[in-house]
């Protein structure tokens, strides 16, 4: 009754764990990959996935494509370095079981456990995952997406397992893959000059955010770590908005 959407771009070191936890509830995985260059669509291919590949636009357009392809009511979208529980997989089907359309429930958020360089960071947010397909419209946003449905989201009660950051040569390597998306976003939006004043304040938030309001404070060298390596993420991203609006001019 279920399929559930991959969205993925080189992730074969997180992809095969991510398939065989949610294969106790699909009935179909369909991996949208954006032309990755390793062993993601082998691997997907040979756990049974469908797997289409698009070129990557922003993750809404990705989403909703990724939806016309869906064969089932129920949609369940999950990050390739996302695992689900076995306590989440049950609540998933009791949820879909007792599910009655005239309560104006359209979906679900889950609670996401966060991992960062493979240590419990004792930090949980809410994302939306879980969708009835004839309730649900699209994705909209390009930078963070928001669903829109016709009716209200519920909230499971089990976790999702996030392994983001799990070493520090991946976590280079993302930063400098994605910091060109983001900066091409920003210049998009005709984003205000850069300045020395914005850098010292993008990096101060990027920290702050991570060290207090994502309590990284609490989990020692990697908690320290982890902070001022996501306000060295920031620096990239607007060094290189900074670099194509000089090019730009």
């Amino acid at each position: 009754m279920i399929s559930v959407i991959i969205i993925t771009k080189n992730e074969e070191e997180t992809i095969e764990a991510c398939i065989k936890s949610v294969k106790i509830i699909a009935g179909e995985i369909v991996v949208l990959d954006a032309y990755s260059s390793d062993k993601t669509v082998e691997i997907a291919e040979k756990l049974g996935a469908t797997v289409i590949k698009n070129r990557f636009d922003n993750f809404a357009s990705q989403r909703n494509f990724a939806l016309s392809l869906a064969r089932n009511d129920w949609i369940f979208y999950i990050d390739a370095d996302e695992k689900i529980t076995l306590e989440m997989a049950e609540e998933i089907k009791e949820t879909i079981k007792n599910y009655k359309e005239n309560l104006g429930i359209a979906g679900y958020a889950v609670r996401r456990k966060t991992f960062f360089l493979n240590r419990d960071w004792k930090f949980e947010d809410r994302v939306e995952r879980l969708f009835y397909k004839p309730l649900f419209l699209k994705w909209e946003g390009v930078v963070h997406e928001t669903p829109k449905m016709k009716g209200e989201i519920g909230l499971l009660k089990s976790h999702l397992l996030h392994y983001t950051h799990r070493n520090l040569s991946q976590m280079v390597k993302k930063t400098n893959f994605w910091s060109d998306y983001e900066a091409d976003l920003r210049i998009k939006s005709n984003h205000p000059k850069m300045s020395s004043w914005r850098f010292i304040r993008v990096m101060a938030t990027g920290f702050l955010k991570s060290y207090f309001l994502e309590k990284g404070y609490k989990n020692g060298t990697e908690g320290v770590i982890e902070s001022f390596y996501q306000a060295f993420s920031m620096f990239i991203t607007y060094a290189k908005l900074w670099e194509k609006q000089v090019k730009k001019n």
